[in-house]
């Protein structure tokens, strides 16, 4: 099991199914985590967050309040070494029937919640010589289908974007690198999917497994990587 500790992170996203599993995975090998989140902070965390840094209502779409969570951040912890970027959403829609508005708001929410959050960081995780960035990708960009397009694209560029700044920072002693899940296993899937076999499917906890090696020090040779992660989809 990859050993975090003193390691800080921020989770972007992280009060969403697989933020917070990610977030608690993270606590438990060690590391000291700070949870970012648009909406308001669950009444109840895992026992594993309770010494958390908790910043909520922020909207990483602004840069601008990307740069005040992660000064909070510091100021609670003193550093900030890695960023998990899980901040994210979906829209399934046809061309034909869409709006380049769902385009958009796809860009929004998958890329420049990324790219606000990394950018705000990057002073910090270049600091040590050390810095991790992990961010969401999806295996569905890879080939895009009816009703995907909008999604797909906006994943396609998050992993641009990885592939970018891990050339940009490489000799800064920073990795950046991507997780590409299939279907995960959340609630809102299986309700979304009722007739799925979701034995198939990847867990959040494998997700964050992946997440954490490729945080810690035995992971500091890789970057630029584009990690499927596709369970048995």
């Amino acid at each position: 099991m990859n050993n975090l500790q003193g390691t800080v992170v921020a989770v972007t996203g992280a009060f969403g199914a697989l933020g917070l599993v990610t977030a608690r995975v993270l606590a438990e090998r060690g590391a000291q985590v700070a949870l970012i989140g648009r909406g308001a902070a669950p009444d109840a965390l895992p026992v594993e967050l309770a010494q958390a840094c908790v910043v909520d209502h922020v909207d990483l779409i602004d840069p601008q309040a990307a740069e005040v969570a992660v000064a909070t951040i510091v100021g609670r912890f003193g550093a900030l070494d890695a960023l998990v970027n899980v901040a994210g959403g979906f829209r399934w829609e046809t061309i034909a029937d869409g709006s380049a508005d769902s385009w958009d708001q796809m860009f929004d929410v998958n890329v420049k919640t990324a790219l606000n959050a990394s950018k705000a960081v990057l002073a910090h995780v270049s600091a040590r010589g050390a810095g991790r960035i992990v961010n969401i990708g999806a295996m569905a960009a890879l080939k895009a289908g009816t009703g995907m397009g909008a999604y797909t694209a906006s994943k396609s560029a998050v992993m641009r974007l990885t592939e970018a700044l891990a050339d940009e920072l490489k000799d800064k002693g920073v990795t950046v690198n991507a997780i590409l899940p299939s279907i995960i296993d959340t609630p809102q899937n299986r309700a979304d999917m009722p007739k799925a076999d979701f034995a198939r499917w990847v867990t959040p906890e494998q997700i964050a497994g992946v997440i954490a090696f490729l945080l810690s020090q035995d992971a500091q040779c890789i970057t630029g990587a584009l990690v499927p992660v596709a369970g048995r989809v």
